[in-house]
């Protein structure tokens, strides 16, 4: 029963560790980063793993230099970060990924649908994330036109 217990406290080290990388790569915008977290994704199992391939593959897309790479990039991501979101709807971290990805995409890929929807999932669920997950969030309401440091903070999630 110990070793049982350990090995899922492992694991949760283990998960909390990735989810910072994975952060820390999506912000940095650097190519070489976004490759080796998308290979550290690809050899990993965890829940709403495709949702964070898709997330990265997107962010990856805005860095390209070629416009038909760029969009086949991006779509491929889309559709693992959609298809991660019909499977765990009401995972709000999720809905975080895809509001960063929402707001900086341009206007051409027609990715914007959701921004409301996904924002309001953020707030509400906010005090119920991980505290990664929290401080990425906050990391990103500093610099975002979409979700602010105000909005979080009088949700009461401070």
């Amino acid at each position: 029963m110990f070793l049982l217990l350990f090995g899922v406290l492992i694991d949760a080290v283990a998960q909390r560790a990735e989810k910072g990388a994975f952060y820390r790569a999506m912000a940095s915008g650097s190519l070489d980063e976004i490759d080796h977290e998308l290979d550290v994704l690809k050899a990993t199992s965890f829940n709403d793993k495709e949702g964070y391939e898709g997330a990265m593959l997107m962010r990856k897309a805005g860095l390209l230099k070629k416009a038909k790479e760029k969009l086949a990039v991006f779509k491929e991501g889309r559709i693992k970060l959609e298809t991660a979101l019909l499977n765990h709807s009401s995972s709000a971290e999720l809905h975080f990924l895809r509001l960063s990805i929402e707001e900086h995409a341009p206007k051409v890929v027609k990715y914007r649908a959701n921004i409301a929807e996904d924002k309001e999932i953020v707030l509400r669920s906010f005090k119920n994330l991980a505290p990664e997950v929290q401080h990425a969030i906050m990391e990103y309401s500093k610099t975002s036109k979409v979700l602010t440091e105000d909005e979080i903070k009088s949700a009461g999630h401070e």
